[in-house]
């Protein structure tokens, strides 16, 4: 059978980025608010479209570059919204990616250099098209993501204390946990280096500081280890 392409549909195929951040205190979400047709004005997720010599991963690796001046942060292909009306100009699919980024190290650089805007994700606006059905995708995996994998320690600083580590789980799982067994939990995954370093700004007294030690989680993988809370 010959087949002849040029007699096929054309579709474009974008990549839409949904950025979390941590600020110590609640989930964050990073949006840009569209300065084009149609939709104009009204905030959106950050995204852009498919280069002929790239794949998916290089042009959410691009697009995040090129809206933010990021690089290397924590990203994960999320889900294909293909809807034939999600988008009024062109037949559109998107490939939606999710990022997790420590907004202490970025937060300056993006919102003055990039015109974007960090919201809390309990109280951001509604968004274009079908963005907000992306941010649900992606708040659902990145529960799932977070109760199986480290991955929230991309959203921490380097040293951070048990209670922000606490706050962090507890903002993303959108639960309240307990502190006692929370801590009992966490030490007994053995993944943490305890610091000798105290974190005294809310306290006289102070917190120890702590670390994520890749290393040894990377050696425990090796050896069967399931890291779950």
């Amino acid at each position: 059978m010959i087949h002849n392409y040029n007699s096929e549909d054309k579709v474009l195929l974008a990549v839409d980025c949904i950025i979390f951040g941590f600020d110590e205190e609640e989930l964050k979400i990073l949006l840009v608010k569209r300065d084009f047709e149609p939709e104009r004005g009204k905030w959106s997720l950050m995204g852009g479209f498919l280069k002929r010599n790239e794949d998916l991963d290089q042009a959410a690796k691009r697009i995040l570059y090129h809206l933010t001046g990021i690089n290397n942060v924590y990203m994960e292909q999320l889900y294909n919204f293909s809807k034939v009306d999600r988008d009024p100009v062109e037949r559109t699919l998107s490939v939606a990616y999710y990022a997790l980024i420590n907004i202490a190290e970025h937060k300056q650089e993006i919102t003055k250099n990039y015109s974007a805007k960090w919201f809390s994700f309990s109280e951001a606006p509604n968004l274009i098209f079908d963005h907000d059905r992306m941010v649900q995708h992606a708040i659902h995996r990145l529960r799932y993501r977070t109760s199986n994998k480290p991955i929230g320690f991309e959203l921490l600083p380097e040293k951070f204390t048990m209670r922000q580590l606490q706050k962090l789980y507890e903002t993303i799982l959108n639960e309240e946990l307990d502190k006692r067994n929370f801590i009992n939990k966490i030490n007994a995954l053995d993944i943490l280096l305890k610091l000798d370093e105290k974190d005294k700004t809310s306290s006289r007294k102070g917190s120890f500081l702590y670390m994520f030690n890749e290393e040894k989680y990377r050696k425990k993988l090796e050896d069967g280890f399931s890291f779950k809370l």
